[in-house]
């Protein structure tokens, strides 16, 4: 599969702070930085949210999205997510790309300027036609939700 271009603008709150990145070649997201003022910090505390900008603005192909994910070291280290995981970046969305961060652990929690604190998946997204119908189609798991199959799997005998 071969990249697609995606441009990107800084924000003057980016400059001088990398643009995302993959970490290793085999990542899929890109690493995104806080673009927190140079001196200043957010302490998110227990239980509360941030939004913490990146500086940067992108222009994804329509086609696509660009999903904001947490990273899997600060949530198991500091207890730090995010509220709307995944984020959507949409194709047509110019803005600057921010990030709400969540503190779910039990210790404050200090982001500094260029901190990592996200990650971007690029993903193709596809378009729904909704057709309105009287009745569903079956399946064999039907109206069942929320834990409906269970913890394990069934073992057989």
């Amino acid at each position: 599969m071969s990249p697609i271009r995606i441009e990107i603008a800084r924000e003057p709150a980016s400059e001088g702070l990398p643009l995302p990145s993959y970490a290793t070649p085999g990542a899929a997201g890109l690493d995104l930085c806080a673009a927190i003022p140079e001196g200043e910090e957010v302490v998110l505390e227990p239980g509360c949210r941030a939004l913490v900008t990146t500086g940067l603005c992108i222009a994804v192909p329509l086609g696509y999205e660009a999903q904001i994910r947490g990273r899997s070291g600060l949530a198991i280290k500091h207890g730090i997510g995010l509220v709307n995981a995944p984020g959507t970046v949409d194709s047509d969305y110019r803005g600057v790309v921010q990030v709400i961060l969540i503190n779910w652990g039990d210790s404050p929690f200090t982001i500094r300027r260029g901190d990592r604190i996200a990650q971007m998946v690029i993903c193709p997204v596809a378009s729904a036609i909704l057709i309105e119908s009287e009745e569903l189609s079956g399946t064999e798991r039907g109206e069942g939700g929320f834990g409906s199959t269970g913890v394990r799997k069934p073992t057989t005998s």
